[in-house]
């Protein structure tokens, strides 16, 4: 399992390496940065993901109400959103934007092609169009790819080990999305190898959501992967609830699911992603230029499970699985 949760980070990863506490070049220079995402945020920082962003760029030398202003903007789940308050970050003449999840990106994408774009969390970012390679962007949009596409086939794998006799499993996600569907056929392209059925659910608001899961109930499905999402994460406690109402084992990327009351969450850490994407910013205020600077992958991802789940479900955890976890909660 630890050998499986370990990655190699992108290309020149290295040359992103910045001092503690290095200070803004430019002296007298107060930095506009655009904060543009999906979900719902509480803007302080505690927030789980975008928290350590703030705290970083404090650390980097950029503070708040004397050289740095930062503009966030939320679309509270609703992808239709983005494209205006993408334009209006870029009205506001900000120095970059930090983006959330591929439709942040790609309404940053078509609003402009001149201020620099940093990804903190995006999926397959190569295949979405957003940069020409990992090693070498290519342009105004660079950042973090959070992988979870690629590992998704690891959710059926786990779900299959931690469920007797699985043989129907829902996958939960927004077929609009292109990132959300590849993960999808990854799932379903290892879910014939393991003879197990595999049938997508789409969603888009919460009240798709809701409906998704009364439809799961009607097709007799013997656990749900969530694929992650904006809309998703905002809306996990909502899951996590239809989850245990339906007896459903469930499974996602993000730690915020298994702390909402799945039952387990296998992916990046973004304290990490927010936190690095921090000194991308502090490269780019120092001269840096997107094109040149590598996109990174993960080099850690993280086991979460809920032990509580589990027992609700009348579930027994693999003992490889209580070994591997970064986290078990116990409420």
């Amino acid at each position: 399992m630890n050998d499986r949760r370990k990655l190699i980070v992108a290309l020149g990863a290295g040359v992103l390496a910045a001092p503690f506490g290095a200070f803004p070049q430019q002296q007298g220079k107060v930095w506009r940065v655009g904060f543009l995402a999906v979900r719902r945020v509480i803007f302080v920082d505690t927030d789980y993901s975008y928290g350590p962003f703030r705290q970083k760029m404090r650390e980097l030398g950029y503070v708040e109400g004397k050289n740095l202003v930062i503009e966030w903007r939320s679309a509270e789940g609703k992808s239709d959103r983005l494209a205006a308050l993408a334009a209006e970050l870029v009205q506001l003449n900000v120095d970059l934007i930090v983006v959330a999840g591929n439709p942040a990106v790609a309404a940053a994408q078509k609003a402009t092609s001149t201020i620099p774009i940093l990804i903190g969390n995006g999926s397959d970012p190569v295949g979405s169009g957003f940069v020409a390679s990992l090693a070498r962007p290519g342009g105004n949009i660079t950042g973090l790819s959070n992988i979870v596409d690629d590992i998704s086939p690891k959710y059926l794998e786990m779900l299959i080990s931690m469920v007797p006799k699985l043989a129907r499993v829902a996958v939960l996600l927004d077929l609009s999305s292109t990132a959300q569907a590849k993960a999808f056929n990854n799932v379903r392209s290892a879910a014939t190898t393991a003879k197990v059925a595999v049938l997508p659910f789409d969603a888009r608001s919460p009240e798709g959501v809701e409906q998704a899961f009364s439809l799961m109930r009607k097709e007799r499905v013997g656990a749900v992967i969530v694929v992650s999402g904006g809309l998703f994460v905002q809306q996990a406690r909502q899951i996590a609830e239809l989850a245990a109402k339906h007896r459903l084992p469930s499974i996602s990327g993000y730690r915020e699911y298994a702390e909402a009351g799945l039952l387990m969450s296998y992916g990046p850490s973004f304290v990490e992603n927010y936190r690095r994407i921090a000194v991308y910013a502090d490269k780019i205020f120092k001269g840096a230029k997107p094109r040149d600077i590598p996109v990174e992958q993960p080099t850690k991802l993280e086991l979460i499970i809920n032990r509580s789940t589990a027992k609700a479900l009348g579930l027994k955890i693999p003992q490889s699985f209580l070994i591997s976890a970064d986290t078990v909660i116990d409420e």
